[in-house]
């Protein structure tokens, strides 16, 4: 009698609007322009910030404009906003200030995307691959307020919504962080390289629940650092 052997298979499957926790390793990959597809990161409320640090890892071949991360408040819809114009410039935008960079071209291939800022001075910088922009200044006293959502894939005319079909993202993107301060320069460009040892304190990758709706595809990032 031959033994008796059982199979035991297991799926992982992914339902939108379902509620996941990380995503390390893995990227979201936008196919398509729509209006509704987009991923919500639910971060851990906080009152405000005076400074902060997001990172991000993105790539796209849209020549128009579009949204690369999105925070929205009740009272300001653009509270936090990494705009993509064209494929040379990323605006910033705090509340009613808009601070825009000149930078190289985005394309096909995946690139690390840090922005810092703090309020005392108004300094904001961003960073590319490790690699530092001119400093500028914006948001000089201001405060990003809390109690928001941070959307990726599309640009929030409203908290959560009020997306537009031409400003939705089409691409990849992956190692998104956020913390409540300005990273040093060592520490940006241990980022950069996968080399930090702990995520963002507001936002991190490997651990903070999100959720998606429309065509957002969850893949493995084969080319994610060690």
């Amino acid at each position: 009698m031959k033994p008796f052997v059982t199979i035991v298979l297991v799926m992982c499957i992914y339902l939108p609007g379902s509620d996941s926790i990380g995503m390390y390793g893995k990227s979201v990959h936008f196919p398509a322009k729509t209006a509704n597809s987009f991923v919500r990161l639910h971060a851990p409320d906080f009152s405000s910030l005076t400074a902060f640090t997001v990172c991000l890892r993105a790539a796209s071949e849209e020549t128009r404009n579009y949204g690369l991360f999105s925070y929205a408040t009740d009272s300001n819809p653009n509270e936090l906003l990494l705009w993509q114009e064209s494929k040379t410039h990323l605006r910033v935008e705090l509340g009613n200030q808009k601070i825009t960079f000149s930078l190289p071209e985005m394309n096909a291939l995946l690139r690390h995307i840090c922005v810092t800022w703090e309020s005392h001075e108004g300094e904001i910088t961003v960073w590319v691959n490790g690699r530092r922009s001119v400093r500028k200044v914006g948001g000089k006293g201001q405060v990003v307020k809390g109690l928001g959502q941070f959307i990726l894939g599309q640009e929030q005319d409203s908290v959560g919504g009020g997306f537009d079909i031409n400003q939705s993202f089409v691409g990849e993107i992956t190692d998104v962080h956020m913390w409540d301060h300005v990273l040093q320069h060592n520490d940006i460009k241990k980022v950069s390289q996968g080399c930090l040892r702990y995520g963002g304190n507001i936002i991190d990758w490997g651990s903070t629940h999100y959720t998606f709706e429309g065509i957002v595809a969850i893949e493995d990032n084969k080319d994610c650092p060690l």
